[in-house]
């Protein structure tokens, strides 16, 4: 909305390029950029997010365990992964989310899952917040997205926390 009045108030005025104008038309299309980005990436609920640590206790605790899901890149996957979790294709695709559905459909609805990427930093991910919106447009009620704020490597592996390879 932002960016239609500024751009609105831009065509308004003269033809001629003032300085100000400048200013106001860059804004504008800040504005836009920026509300295509936040379209594209808007942020997890709070409340939906577990952090490493937290997974980790959960892991070594002796309580039923999560499904766990990793629906980023398959060398990633290849690379390193947390022990037990599934690959089921990377989310930001058509592909994968197919991959995803069919993987959780005859689960219970109320199933604890972890879901985690890890590809790159946490506002760049393509794929958790399509992975998330997926299997809550299921019905899912006890989904958990892992926070990794820069990458797999940095934030699970270089913390020493348990990590497998391979398929």
């Amino acid at each position: 909305m932002l960016f239609l009045a500024i751009l609105v108030r831009v065509l308004f005025m003269k033809t001629v390029m003032t300085s100000r104008r400048v200013v106001l038309l860059s804004l504008a299309i800040a504005c836009l950029l920026s509300t295509q980005s936040f379209a594209q990436w808007s942020p997890i609920a709070p409340g939906r997010l577990i952090n490493p640590e937290d997974l980790v206790k959960i892991l070594k605790s002796g309580n039923e365990k999560p499904v766990i899901l990793q629906v980023g890149s398959h060398t990633l996957f290849l690379q390193a992964h947390i022990p037990g979790s599934e690959y089921v294709g990377a989310a930001a695709s058509d592909a994968g989310l197919q991959q995803l559905r069919k993987r959780v459909e005859s689960l219970p609805r109320n199933k604890f899952i972890v879901l985690y990427c890890g590809c790159c930093p946490w506002s760049h991910c393509p794929n958790v917040k399509p992975a998330d919106e997926a299997l809550h447009t299921m019905g899912f009620t006890n989904v958990k997205v892992l926070y990794i704020s820069d990458n797999f490597g940095t934030n699970w592996v270089d913390k020493g926390y348990p990590t497998a390879k391979g398929e």
